[in-house]
């Protein structure tokens, strides 16, 4: 009886430490808060000035663990970049505010306005012009790169 008890209390203890080793994984939400600005006040939010001098802000929601998958929200100011090599990643983008024109090197126009979605496959080159926007993005890269 006393090895039983010995063996249970063994086995409480070990399945204590085997879950407090384990993180709870939760959900990455972006509330009605969030989407209307509010997330760029996290303490996470990363800000640049770039060097023609546009400044952005971006906020990474949700990386997966291996770091292929990740999610967030985006600022920009006026910008107009030239993509000359593949664009990298696949990227899903919802823009809440301004809009982008992306013409690509066929000479073929897209015009996203707020409200509108659009997904940007890796293989992707063109032209990037912006007088602002805010977005929603999702991106997937098979190798990680980029979203770390």
């Amino acid at each position: 009886m006393k090895n039983i008890l010995v063996i249970a209390a063994l086995v409480f203890i070990i399945g204590g430490l085997t879950a407090a080793q384990h993180e709870v994984v939760k959900p990455a939400k972006m509330s009605k808060a969030d989407i209307a600005g509010g997330i760029f006040d996290r303490a996470d939010m990363i800000e640049l000035t770039h060097e023609d001098g546009h400044n952005t802000l971006d906020v990474t929601s949700m990386l997966s663990s291996d770091a292929k998958f990740a999610s967030g929200m985006y600022k920009s100011g006026k910008t107009r970049v030239e993509i000359s090599e593949p664009y990298g990643v696949d990227e899903f983008m919802y823009f809440l505010e301004g809009s982008v024109t992306l013409t690509s090197f066929d000479g073929s126009v897209q015009v996203i306005n707020a409200g509108e979605a659009v997904t940007i496959p890796k293989e992707w080159t063109g032209i990037w012009d912006t007088d602002g926007y805010t977005k929603i993005w999702v991106i997937y890269s098979e190798d990680g790169s980029g979203l770390q």
